[in-house]
Formats: structure tokens, sequence, C-alpha cells
């Protein structure tokens, strides 16, 4: 949100201003902060925030003209409501079974069958939400057209049924796509590129051809003339975050921040030798509902250890030195 700044005091930290604010949509600016920092936000609001969606699809029946694993597919697409998704825990993490249950997914069951002559169309409202569940909203298909349909999943002729018991779990969409929280980001920074770090490619006029977006009206246009000055870093920043309908937008930006201190808090728990095992809850980070080959924890970095099974910050040569048998300051490792 937007504040005014105190009388004999700067500014401290990033500073976040709404412009635009709607149900499915954010656009807001942040300042005070570099462009690494903006950057690591936008991707983290891209992949890593954990949100609902079908994972498994058990057919009953299905006698329709499309193949099991199509109409699998399209389920997996279907945008659920993701509202307190920190009060489902991730299926590897599940101290209650071993492939799904109430605690760590989400029940749907699908019944449609064709007794007239005319073509039934399946929608997401007909996706029925089983109990119980970890709370009352997440789970539930996102309807957002007038008519209240929801997402089309398939069209059936008389005599035709289909028959599934879906089970929503927790991801991100670093796993697959269904997991995604947004449809896009738009990002922005130096509308009128006085940082020159664009170049344009053009025929005639650059400015005729590469026309300024709505965000240059709120820097100043380079005076002709100016000196360029090359320490100069971009400080403010142009988000335009895009919800699908499963999460809002600013419980998108605010779940994205939360990962991305998670994030760091390993790091420096790392960096620091804590030897503690960081979980979903604490400072493990955004997790996908399956582990990775071999056991591997998924957010847990396995980097360390290298392809010559040395561990820590041993090298192929042994211990901390370069392969010259020291660092190029005259240090025989790390200190």
């Amino acid at each position: 949100m937007d504040y005014d700044t105190m009388d004999g005091f700067e500014d401290v930290g990033p500073r976040v201003v709404v412009r635009h604010a709607l149900k499915d949509r954010a656009d807001f600016t942040l300042e005070n902060t570099d462009l690494s920092f903006a950057n690591s936000l936008r991707r983290t609001l891209l992949a890593e925030v954990p949100t609902m969606a079908i994972d498994l699809v058990e057919v009953q029946a299905n006698t329709s003209s499309l193949a099991d694993e199509f109409i699998a597919h399209r389920l997996g697409l279907v945008p659920l409501n993701s509202k307190n998704v920190d009060d489902v825990s991730y299926t590897r993490d599940c101290e209650f079974c071993e492939q799904y249950c109430e605690h760590c997914s989400v029940t749907l069951d699908l019944h449609a069958r064709c007794t007239g002559d005319e073509i039934m169309k399946v929608y997401a409202r007909d996706l029925v939400v089983a109990e119980p569940r970890p709370n009352e909203w997440v789970g539930v298909p996102v309807i957002t057209d007038s008519l209240g349909l929801g997402t089309l999943i398939c069209k059936l002729r008389k005599g035709q049924e289909i028959r599934m018991k879906c089970v929503a779990k927790k991801g991100i969409a670093k796993e697959h796509a269904k997991w995604a929280p947004t449809s896009a980001v738009g990002f922005e920074y130096d509308p009128h590129n006085k940082l020159q770090h664009l170049d344009y490619w053009y025929e005639e006029n650059p400015e005729k051809e590469w026309p300024k977006s709505e965000n240059a009206k709120w820097e100043d246009p380079p005076q002709d003339g100016e000196p360029f000055d090359y320490s100069v870093q971009p400080s403010k920043f142009y988000f335009d975050v895009e919800s699908i309908g499963n999460l809002e937008p600013d419980a998108v930006v605010l779940q994205g921040i939360k990962v991305l201190q998670q994030k760091l808090a390993l790091v420096i728990q790392e960096l620091s030798g804590d030897d503690r095992n960081g979980d979903a809850d604490g400072f493990g980070g955004a997790r996908s509902p399956d582990g990775l080959q071999g056991g591997a924890d998924y957010g847990v970095d396995q980097g360390y250890t290298t392809p010559f099974g040395n561990t820590g910050g041993q090298t192929m040569y042994g211990g901390g030195t370069t392969p010259f048998g020291a660092t190029p300051y005259g240090q025989s490792g790390w200190q």
C-alpha cells in the first residue's frame, strides 16, 4: 500500500504502490529494491506458489468419444479454489496416509449420463466435492462465467456416460502447469529505456516503431543532451499479476513473498551449518506432491555432493583448494 514519507526520514526498504486492483488482477509498482529481488519475486509468482489441482483420476466408466487420458488431462486443468491452501499437507509429507486422505487431498466426483437426443455438455459445475476436506474453500471448482457453468470438460451423446473419481492435491507450477496460480505476470522497468538495457531494432524511427507502454507516464522522459550515468541501477518495477481464479491476486503476491522468505531462510540455514531439517511448514519452501527419484526431498538442495563422491566444500581435488594448490588470494582453502 502507498504511504507518506515522514519529514526528515528517507524511505527504508521496499515500497509498494497499488495502482489498480480487481478480483482477478492487480497492477502495482515495487520501489526501493534491486532488479534481482524483483525478478526473483516474478519467477516465484509464476512457478512456486502452491495451489490445488486434480492430480489423480480413477475412471469407473467412460463411454464417451474421448479417451480416458484426454479427459483426465482436461480435469487437471480445471482451476480449483486454493484459499488457505496452507491447511492442506503435501501428500509426500502426510503423516496419516501413503497415497491420499482428507488431510492432504480433496476428492471430487463426476458422474454424467446423456439420456436425451440432444448433445449433453459436462461442465466444471458437475464436479461434486466430497467431505471431509481440510477447510471449506479448497477444492471447489472456480466458476467465473455469467451462466455459472465453468470449464467445459466433454460432450456426451445419447447413451454415453462418464463416471470418475478425482483426487486434487497440493502442488506448484514448477512441477506441472496445472498448479499455476497466474495466467500471466507482467513485468517492466525503465519504460523510457534510459539505462539502455534494450537495443531496439528499427527501420526508420524507433520512437514510432516502438511505442511506449502505459508505465512510461509514471516516469520522466530523458532530456536531450542529458549525460549517461553508468552507475544508475533500476529501482522501480511495474507488476501486473493476473490470477486464474484459484487465488486472489493479493494472496498470490503474499504467498510468493512467503515462499521467497522460506527459500532464503533455507539458504541461511545451510550456510550457518544448522543441521535441522526443513519442512513444508518451516524452511522447506514450496514442494510438489511427489518426491524426486531416488528419495531426494524436493526443495532441499542435494547439489553439495559432487560427481566425485565428496561432500560439503570439497572439490575433485580434495579440500577447498584449487587444482593449483591455493586460491588466487594466497589462502589454501575456505576460512
